[in-house]
This record gives structure tokens, sequence and C-alpha cells, in this order.
């Protein structure tokens, strides 16, 4: 069997940044019971195990936006610098996403399923035992690590031991919980913030963490490829060497007194990058398909959605930020109000596949990426004179924007691909998504330091975050460029829309 491409893409539009890798092996859909000895026949409880350990991964990194101020003040360091805890997991979604399809069809699904929960359970501990930045980041790239691997395989296991008749139905189950981790995850980060400890945050990952171990061991299936592709172990560390190297450099040139290191760094990752790319048209199986590329549909979705991602990875860590250093509220009165955009986001859910019938790819894209980015402009001129109903309705506004515009490019990103190339495509994918949220942060956390530096203070004020979100926001505006050359009929088999 095989899922016609209109149903992935759909899959694929339902979380704003859905991870799918190896999708092209979801058409072994096991119907023998005997065949999946573990898998139960209510495709109900698989669905929602996967789900809690998206649930968890959402709501931790969530709640963590919220915690940065304090974390900061307890490290000893500027606030700004906390970008490299938010960096340094992303970093690892990154390096990782393209290695776990992989590593699923050669050791097996819930085998990898399962260590990749305890080892996001024991980032976790080391995280809530941190003492100091350089030890946190260290932990939050362990966490990332298991998170690499928890949610891309989570998601193809429930693939691969539903029956097709019940998929949709299964991803609704999946789909759930998802929403609502970076819903509760600021109002709870700034209670746990305010009231008790920031590193109960992560201990809270620890008993859900190993009951989903339990749960995994029990009702999922192992399943495995009989003929796994080689992994490409050159590809793999040239790709990962330059990943990490030019994130980090792009973070520390945030940094007061790390321009030089930030340039050695910078020079190393682009040197591997070029390696990778020479690498990569010499195999047949690359980690990275490069020629993807090619595809007019799939290429402008990676420029598109990469530009709009810099914005969206930036937002968590300055608005929660400005709330509290800028207008001096608790931890958990700004976590309130920052689930504005979660709500936004969750109400475009329904509303996304009407409008992109009405109106297709190209104008929704168009007309919401402007919406998008206005919007988070608008927040950067908050002030606390602002009545807080205000606030809210702009960030609710701003994050149904931004959540539409990422369901139309995890959408149409897919539209051309062929079924032989869909794991390929979906692991280059994934792996842009994490690679520009990391670079969002970088982004936002240097131009809040210039601002910062400009005023000679050593605590950013109102206008520095202000300029921070002006350049975050010209920058997915400029994603304008590259959604005007979609095709007028572009997706038009996904969408329904027909031209006029």
């Amino acid at each position: 069997m095989r899922l016609r491409r209109r149903g992935l893409a759909s899959i694929n539009s339902e979380i704003r940044d859905g991870i799918m890798p190896a999708a092209d092996t979801i058409a072994r859909v096991a119907k023998d019971p005997d065949a999946l000895p573990h898998t139960p026949s209510n495709y109900r409880v698989t669905a929602l195990i996967i789900a809690c350990a998206l649930f968890m991964e959402q709501m931790d990194s969530t709640v963590l936006a919220t915690a940065l101020p304090t974390m900061a003040r307890d490290f000893g360091v500027p606030a700004t610098s906390m970008s490299s805890a938010l960096t340094s997991y992303l970093l690892a979604l990154a390096i990782f996403i393209p290695a776990s399809g992989r590593l699923a069809d050669r050791f097996g699904s819930r085998t990898i399923f399962r260590a990749a929960i305890l080892i996001f359970v024991g980032g976790s501990m080391l995280c809530g035992q941190a003492t100091s930045l350089p030890f946190m980041m260290f932990a939050r790239f362990l966490q990332g690590l298991g998170g690499a691997m928890m949610i891309p395989i989570g998601r193809l296991v429930l693939l691969r031991s539903v029956a097709k008749e019940d998929m949709v139905q299964a991803m609704s189950w999946l789909i759930m919980p998802a929403l609502i981790g970076p819903i509760l995850g600021p109002p709870v980060g700034g209670a746990i913030v305010t009231y008790l400890d920031w590193r109960w945050i992560f201990y809270l990952n620890v008993p859900i963490g190993l009951l989903g171990v339990v749960l995994v061991t029990r009702y999922i299936g192992e399943v495995r490829e009989d003929k796994p592709a080689r992994f490409d172990v050159p590809g793999f560390i040239l790709s990962g060497v330059s990943l990490g190297c030019l994130l980090f450099g792009f973070e520390m040139t945030s940094r007061t007194g790390e321009l030089a290191r930030a340039v050695v760094l910078i020079a190393v990752g682009l040197v591997a990058g070029v390696a990778y790319i020479h690498h990569a048209k010499h195999r047949s199986d690359p980690i990275l398909d490069l020629s993807l590329m090619r595809i007019p549909t799939f290429r402008l979705s990676v420029i598109g959605g990469s530009l709009t991602r810099i914005t969206q990875g930036a937002q968590p860590f300055l608005l929660p930020m400005m709330l509290q250093l800028g207008f001096g509220m608790t931890a958990a009165a700004s976590g309130a109000i920052t689930i504005a955009g979660a709500i936004g986001s969750l109400m475009m859910k329904s509303l996304a596949p009407r409008v992109l019938r009405r109106f297709g790819f190209r104008n929704s894209l168009i007309v919401g990426g402007l919406c998008a980015s206005s919007g988070y402009a608008v927040a950067g001129l908050f002030r606390p004179d602002w009545p807080i109903p205000v606030i809210f309705a702009v960030l609710m506004i701003s994050g149904f924007f931004m959540s539409f515009q990422f369901s139309a490019y995890n959408t149409i990103a897919y539209d051309e691909i062929p079924s032989s190339r869909m794991s390929s495509a979906t692991s280059f994918y994934a792996t842009f998504q994490q690679l520009m949220l990391s670079l969002g942060i970088c982004v936002g956390a240097a131009s809040l330091h210039v601002g910062v530096l400009g005023t000679g203070a050593t605590q950013p004020a109102l206008a520095n975050f202000t300029l921070a979100f002006l350049v975050v926001t010209a920058v997915s505006a400029s994603a304008t460029i590259w959604n005007r050359r979609f095709a007028v009929d572009a997706g038009a088999e996904l969408s329904g829309h027909r031209a006029r």
C-alpha cells in the first residue's frame, strides 16, 4: 500500500512543524496482529502514548522560555547569554534528526523510541542540577539528542503501526496533546518559577518519561527494515560539524569579547559545509539530499519557510524577557500573556484548509506572511501602559498567521516530491526547520546585544527590544519575495483551489 500524496501532506500540515523521517516506509502498515505482537488493536492507545512524548517535549520548550531571566540571575550571566540554552537544544535537533529514521530502520522503532525517552529524561535531570550556563548548555544538548529521535520516531511508529483506514483518527488523537503543550507551558512555567524553583521545570519530565518507557515496552511493536540503507557516517560528521560551528559561531557574535572565536567557528563551519556539498554530490544516499532543492515547490518552501522560522525562533526568546525585564512582570504574569500565540495557533487549525481552498497557496502565503510579520513588529512596540487585552489580542493574531504560514509551507513542500524520495525530503526539511529556529534565537540575541552595547547599559531596555523585534520581523517579511515566485496554481491538488 502507499499513502496518497495528499494524505501525507495533510498530516504534515496538522502539526505546525511536523517531522516524519522515513515517510516512504509508511506504506508497510501491518494488518496481521501477529506481525506486530505489541501493537494494540485500539489505535488510540498507540497515538496517546506517542502524544504524551510529544506533549512532554513541547511543554518543556515553552516552559523554559519563561524561566530564562530567573536562570540568568542564578547563573550570574547577562540575560541575553541564556540564548545558548535554547540554541543548544535546537542545534542537537538539527544535527540528529537526519539520523533518526535510519537508526529506527536498523535497530527497531521501539528500541530507539524507548532509548530516546530515556536520553531526554537523563538530560532533564542534568538540567535540574545545572549550576552554570556551560553545564546547562551540555544538558540541553543531551535533551535535544533525545528529542531529535523521540518525536520523529514516535510519529513514524504511529504511521507504521496503524491501519490506513484509522490513520486520520489516530493523527487527531496525536495532535491535540501536542497543541495543548504550548498553551499550558508558559503559565505552568511562570507559576513554577514564581512560587517554586525553576529546576522543577525539568524534574517534571522524569515521572512522565519513565511512565512512557513502561507503556512503550508494553504496547509499541518492534518494526525495522529488512535491508536498511547504509548510514552516511562521513556525511553525518561533516553536516554536524558545519551546523554546530555555524550556529554557535553566530550565537557567540552576541557576546562581548568572543568575536575572534566566533569568526573561527563560522570559518570552520563554512569549510565543513563546502566539504559536505562535495561529499553529497558523489554519494547516492547522502544523509541530507541537496538535489531536492531542484524541485521548485520544495525549494521555495524551504527558503520562504526558513526566513519565517527565524522570526518564530526569536519570538519565544525575546517576548518573555521583554515582559519581565522591560515591564517588570513576574514570570507567572508573563507566562499568562505569552500563551496568546499558542491559542491563536490552535484557532488556525480548523480554518487553514478553507483559506487555502479559497485563495490558494501563493496568495495565502503572501498575505499571511505580511500579516504575521506586521503582528510581531507591533509586539516590539509594546509598552507597560498598553492594555493587557490589546497585547493579548496582538499576540494571538500574530500566532494565528504565523502558524498558518507553517501549515501552508509544510504542505506545499511535498507537492512534487515522489514517494521514493519522501524519506530524504522529510529529513532535509525537518533539519532546516530546527536550524532556522536556532538561527532565529541567534539573530534575536545578537540584535538585542548590539542595542545594549550602543546604550552602554548592563540590561536591555525597551528600546533595545523594539530594535530586536524589528530586525527579526524584517527577515520574515523578506519571505514575500520567495512566496511571490510560487506558481498561481501551485498545490492546487492539495488545497482544492482553482485559479480564476
